[in-house]
């Protein structure tokens, strides 16, 4: 044989090695798909990357989703589809489309072979239940939840999924006529078709990890409490957000779509003729009748969210507290931003942002006194001065307006999500548990000088941004990122964030309801790092002082303006004729967190 015939030979070889790393057309259920086939640098590994997989047929307006019937030949599966119908930021029209039910997928790939067996994640985006898109927003063609970096770093598959939001998603009568939750059941088909079809893309279909943050944390919560869902995830990660967490379930919803109907023109007084008459609406119309409004309110920005996941007594059969029974095999690990609570207490309160404002006594009061409505005058007080007993030593204003953003932390992300540790911690058989604290403070230069780490900054970390738009990033950055990426793939991996195929700065203990043990994430990791009761009587403040503290009776006088009804609070009018419901705050026999409210 020559040399040019070896050297062809040798070529050949090599493009055959090269090739047999990608996956190529892959058979699922519905029919064949092909994607997109990416090199990771002149000598490096491959991921095979999919988008715009159908897992459920176009979903009807406000009814349950359905499996795709399927497709003929090979489905090019190259470009993200649209987002479920959405308002727009500024809610002055929508974008996205009803048909919307589509899942992404990132394969990592060796240099020779294609992978088998790896663990998968399933993330699931935030907004509030009411915007958002399995992609994430997108800056010149980088999108926030590109799966790509923390796929190919941990060795691991990540799918992502779009699912209805808005009054498309959770709209609910509150009985059978428009049950609601139809945002979850999407999330369930997702997860569903990947259990079913994972296997051909390289995927283990036994060990699935749902993950994601703020809303998509509590529903990664809610996911796992679910009967619907018994056998088909084998971990779950929340960020900033669980199913106890105040905002995660209206309470309330038929006045909300009571609110809906009659923007839009249905019926009101019978469920049955307002469901028929809502199902044949515009569901463009039906978006836009809702509007979140976010500045000049008299009350906090959660009272003023209505679609919301619902205990419909079916997919929700109870409240989430008494289902953690149903996650006792599914390992979790929870945590938030130890500043979750700023951007939300800015919208309350504009000052605490502002160096040329102070906040007031008067003004911290007025903020707690409408947190805690349902247990009045007396609430309000026991709250006021546990929060600034610190401001007889130190009455600055960095001091008060940090103490403005540890209420709204605390009741709207930490001590939801400290129950919810302890609720799974307490149920577990085989699962194990563990809790983290994200303190790398916010990149944002408009920020305070004291600012920590914000809601959704921890978004960037965990998928990979610092090294895919480096220029933009610290050395600093990069090495949370890394921290990160490895222990949530190893955990996904093996359960245990210590395990698995990638370093990590420090061991993580799991968390015990005795220990109270959490990591605390910051750019500087080592053994002091693991630390115990964050803000242990904070929580024993809420669960305990608070809890036993009567409610509120029809006579009594309250510190805001007074309500009609004892179980809604009151919320300014959004139009001349009628005023917005309110979710309950909540009852004696099924309150077990601060308070019970909507987000």
């Amino acid at each position: 044989m020559g040399r040019l015939e070896l050297v062809v030979l040798g070529f050949t070889c090599c493009l055959a090695v090269a090739s047999s790393a990608k996956l190529g057309a892959v058979y699922t259920e519905g029919g064949f798909v092909e994607g997109v086939n990416k090199k990771l640098g002149l000598f490096g590994d491959y991921v095979d990357i999919f988008k715009g997989i159908p897992f459920a047929a176009p979903p009807k307006a406000l009814e349950k989703p359905q499996q795709h019937p399927g497709w003929q030949g090979t489905l090019e599966a190259k470009d993200f589809k649209k987002r479920c119908l959405q308002a727009t930021i500024t809610q002055d029209n929508t974008y996205g489309d009803e048909d919307c039910l589509y899942l992404n997928i990132w394969v990592p790939q060796g240099k020779k072979e294609v992978s088998q067996d790896l663990p998968v994640m399933i993330w699931i985006y935030g907004g509030a239940f009411l915007m958002g898109s399995g992609q994430g927003a997108n800056f010149l063609n980088n999108y926030l939840y590109d799966g790509e970096e923390i796929a190919t770093r941990g060795n691991v598959i990540v799918v992502s999924f779009n699912y209805r939001v808005g009054p498309l998603g959770f709209l609910s009568t509150g009985d059978s006529n428009l049950p609601g939750n139809y945002g979850l059941l999407d999330q369930h088909m997702a997860i569903a078709w990947v259990k079913r079809n994972i296997a051909a893309f390289g995927g283990d279909p036994n060990n699935i990890t749902v993950f994601g943050e703020s809303a998509g944390g509590a529903s990664a919560s809610l996911q796992t409490l679910s009967p619907y869902n018994k056998g088909l995830i084998r971990r779950a990660i929340s960020q900033s957000g669980v199913a106890l967490s105040p905002w995660a379930i209206q309470k309330n919803p038929l006045s909300w779509a009571k609110m809906i109907a009659k923007e839009v023109g249905c019926p009101t007084d019978d469920t049955s003729k307002m469901a028929k008459c809502l199902k044949v609406t515009d569901p463009r119309a039906l978006t836009m009748a809702y509007k979140l409004p976010l500045s000049g309110l008299d009350y906090p920005v959660l009272h003023y969210l209505g679609f919301l996941p619902v205990v419909d007594g079916d997919f929700i059969p109870d409240n989430p507290i008494n289902l953690y029974a149903n996650a006792a095999d599914i390992d979790y690990l929870a945590g938030t931003n130890d500043m979750d609570g700023h951007l939300f207490s800015t919208i309350n309160m504009p000052a605490v942002d502002k160096t040329y404002k102070t906040v007031t006594d008067e003004d911290f009061y007025k903020l707690v006194s409408r947190f805690t409505i349902a247990k009045g005058q007396r609430g309000a007080n026991a709250t006021f001065d546990i929060y600034t007993e610190p401001w007889a030593s130190d009455s600055s204003q960095e001091a008060k307006k940090k103490t403005v953003v540890d209420l709204e932390t605390d009741i709207l992300f930490l001590m939801p999500t400290k129950v919810a540790l302890a609720q799974h911690r307490t149920n577990a058989k085989s699962a194990k548990t563990y809790s983290y604290l994200f303190s790398h403070p916010s990149r944002m230069p408009i920020y305070p000088s004291w600012m920590g780490a914000d809601h959704a900054d921890d978004l960037q970390y965990v998928l990979g941004k610092p090294f895919i738009t480096p220029l933009g990033y610290r050395p600093q950055d990069r090495t949370v990122s890394e921290t990160m990426i490895a222990y949530w793939t190893n955990f996904a991996r093996s359960g245990d964030p210590n395990m698995g195929h990638l370093a990590i700065p420090t061991h993580w203990y799991p968390y015990t309801v005795e220990d109270d043990n959490y990591l605390e994430i910051t750019k500087k990791m080592e053994s002091s790092s693991m630390k115990q009761h964050l803000r242990s009587n904070y929580l024993q403040y809420w669960t305990v002082t608070y809890q036993a503290l009567p409610m509120v009776t029809d006579g009594e006088a309250v510190p805001v303006s007074p309500t009609d009804d004892s179980e809604a609070s009151p919320v300014p009018p959004t139009s001349d004729s009628e005023a917005a419901p309110v979710p309950p705050m909540g009852d004696s026999e099924e309150a077990q967190m601060p308070i019970v409210i909507g987000f």
